[in-house]
């Protein structure tokens, strides 16, 4: 199993949105970037992401799941971007800030501290497991 973290601007797609697609989940849609879309080509169905929201609030608010995995974007005509579909696991009970992840020594190598304006982004199984602590998950 791999993990990543998917960034999303709260005003636009907030967890609450995404919890309410329930377990089909929606498109992981309108990326535009080759990096970010490279890596949703290399995610797997089951693999479980982080659910980020940007801008303000810049925090990790909960986990979801990718349920179908690499297609075309049905909001790009081109046929040149695809994305994944993810559906809401659980919430995280204390959110974790990028000020957080920042301070956190052992997550100094972490893409979202040293590329924080990708949107979809792979986490180390290590990242995974700290992130999850912080956040009160076991």
């Amino acid at each position: 199993m791999a993990y990543w973290l998917f960034k999303s601007e709260p005003n636009t797609w907030s967890w609450d949105d995404q919890v309410k697609k329930g377990k089909k989940g929606e498109e992981w849609d309108g990326v535009r970037n080759y990096q970010a879309r490279n890596t949703m080509r290399a995610m797997k169905k089951g693999d479980l992401g982080f659910f980020y929201h940007s801008v303000n609030e810049k925090r990790i608010v909960g986990i979801v799941e990718v349920v179908v995995e690499a297609h075309p974007d049905s909001t790009d005509g081109s046929g040149t971007w695809e994305c994944v579909d993810i559906a809401a696991v659980e919430a995280v009970p204390n959110p974790v800030t990028l000020d957080a992840i920042k301070a956190e020594p052992t997550l100094a190598e972490m893409v979202l501290v040293n590329n924080s304006r990708l949107s979809v982004q792979p986490v180390t199984a290590q990242e995974w497991k700290i992130i999850r602590k912080m956040g009160g998950l076991t």
